[in-house]
């Protein structure tokens, strides 16, 4: 008898079906491995969350302490995000030198020393020092997490892992909630030096686990260690297969011959960094200009939109809506922090079933319902004498709405699409610039805030970041393409046409053999 899956069918010569053929495909599972590197690399990111969460509160016992005016609040709160700029500039020239992992390392070293100054600080200049040092780090770690996990995720998961550093700047946040709440019952000069002290404390930890990750299988190409690129790849892909895909992918982005099967061979010069400036800003190509364009105003838009000052500033804001009990106050801010995490953690299980543009619209449009009812909200209770207590609960409402409308789209996808669009001899600098440009946003949003509710009342400056949110929206729809499930390597043909949404623009693919998409762009013939 021939085997079963020789047999055709009489009548229509086609071969006969079996009852596997009916079973539905199998899902893919994450690579466990992979996993583990995204999660330990993603940690770093808890830094910049814990600094956020607790200034929020350590502010308060920082002002009565030092008797500190509300502009040295804003600056002290807010100047963090500026000297990220360093680290972050930095980041991407030191992780194509030194490799991802131990520019991870070195991240947790400098704010394991900010945090230590930040502690014993003893005066407001001195605690200037310590939030300069520690800004550096985050800095680092900021632009190395989501590079190295992009880097060595899998194409199929890579949205679910990629999207673990803002998971842990939210569960930062928390962590700096919950340690205002519990250092607040020690005397003011105890209690926020405490608070930005223990800060050291998981830089030490996260810094040595650090060492047991292997470094990015993409860096490893670049510096011309195929045979060690190869060994993390088996480990991080689902099968032999689709290592050996990957790796052939890398090998062109990186300009190496196909042939080459050596394990150590001399790498090209330009993957040492050399020429990366002129590609991203005097010659870019078309696809290059648009990938730079989309990841700038993407991580613009992400703090523009006001979330930081939220986040930052929710004891005040609290404040505004009636809230006077410190206790309760801070209790608040814990619910804030808890509902960031939850809905950042339902993002990760969705971005690679649902896609990133239909979480980022949904998210933004979110975002914009809720601003523009907590503007109307605080504006009611800042313009009534009595309390209103409707408006109180609806702000706290509006308040925990818009953060999760955030943590739901704007957060993590801001994160997973900026790492995974750049071609890969860009991708360290370019995501690097994007942080830089995030860094600043956040900085003068957390700078002025005070001053900016002061100028234009509470609802006002709500009403500003609705507006921008607004403006968030119309550059989505209309400039980011969807990414979901392409490999790193074939992100370049996604883009090349700023107008490739809008009306009257004919999308246009051409397809490779294997399904691979080769050009996504517009043409204006009707």
């Amino acid at each position: 008898m021939s085997d079963r899956e020789n047999e055709t069918n009489a009548i229509s010569g086609q071969p006969q079906k079996t009852i596997e053929d009916f079973d539905p495909p199998k899902k893919t599972k994450t690579n466990v491995y992979a996993l583990s590197c995204a999660i330990l690399a993603s940690t770093t990111s808890v830094l910049l969350g814990y600094d956020i969460g607790v200034m929020s509160g350590a502010v308060i016992y920082i002002k009565e302490d030092l008797k500190i005016s509300d502009v040295e609040v804003e600056v002290l709160a807010g100047v963090l995000n500026l000297y990220c700029l360093i680290g972050s500039c930095a980041a991407g020239r030191t992780s194509d030198w030194i490799g991802r992992r131990y520019t991870i390392v070195l991240s947790q070293a400098i704010f394991f020393a900010g945090a230590i100054l930040m502690g014993f600080a003893t005066n407001y200049a001195f605690l200037m020092v310590g939030r300069f040092v520690a800004g550096i780090g985050v800095g680092y770690a900021l632009m190395i997490a989501p590079v190295y996990t992009a880097e060595v995720s899998p194409a199929s998961s890579r949205g679910f892992l990629s999207s673990f550093p803002e998971v842990f700047i939210n569960v930062g946040i928390l962590l700096g909630y919950v340690s205002n709440y519990a250092f607040s019952k020690l005397r003011t000069n105890l209690g926020w030096r405490f608070m930005l002290g223990v800060g050291a404390v998981p830089s030490i930890i996260l810094g040595v686990v650090v060492l047991v990750m292997p470094e990015s299988p993409r860096w490893l190409v670049m510096q011309g260690r195929l045979g060690d690129a190869e060994k993390i790849l088996d480990k991080t892909s689902e099968s032999k297969e689709e290592a050996q895909t990957r790796l052939a992918d890398i090998k062109l982005a990186a300009g190496i011959p196909h042939n080459s099967t050596d394990d150590v061979i001399q790498a090209p010069k330009k993957n040492r960094g050399e020429g990366v400036w002129k590609e991203l800003f005097l010659h870019p190509t078309p696809s290059v200009r648009h990938v730079f364009i989309a990841s700038i105003f993407l991580y613009f838009f992400q703090e523009a939109s006001g979330i930081d000052a939220v986040v930052l500033y929710s004891p005040r804001i609290f404040e505004k809506a009636g809230i006077t009990n410190s206790d309760i106050k801070l209790l608040c801010t814990i619910a804030v922090g808890f509902t960031k995490t939850l809905f950042i953690l339902t993002a990760t299980l969705l971005l690679d079933k649902i896609g990133r543009r239909p979480l980022l619209l949904t998210s933004v449009g979110g975002m914009i319902v809720s601003l523009i009812i907590l503007g109307v909200t605080l504006t009611i209770i800042d313009r009534t004498d009595e309390k209103v207590m409707w408006a109180v609960a609806l702000s706290i409402a509006m308040v925990l709405l818009f953060v999760a409308f955030f943590s739901i789209g704007m957060g993590p996808v801001t994160w997973v699409y900026t790492s995974e669009i750049f071609p890969l001899k860009l991708r360290a600098q370019g995501v690097s610039i994007g942080v830089a440009v995030q860094r600043v946003t956040s900085g003068v949003i957390s700078m002025t805030f005070i001053s900016l509710y002061k100028a234009i009342t509470i609802g006002g400056a709500f009403f500003l970041f609705a507006g921008i949110a607004l403006v968030t929206l119309v550059f989505a729809y209309f400039v980011l393409p969807e990414t979901q499930g392409r490999a790193l390597e074939d992100m370049e043909g996604l883009f090349g046409n700023l107008m490739w949404n809008f009306p009257g623009y004919k999308k246009h693919e051409e397809v490779d053999g294997d399904g691979k998409v080769l050009i996504h762009s517009s043409d204006p013939k009707q």
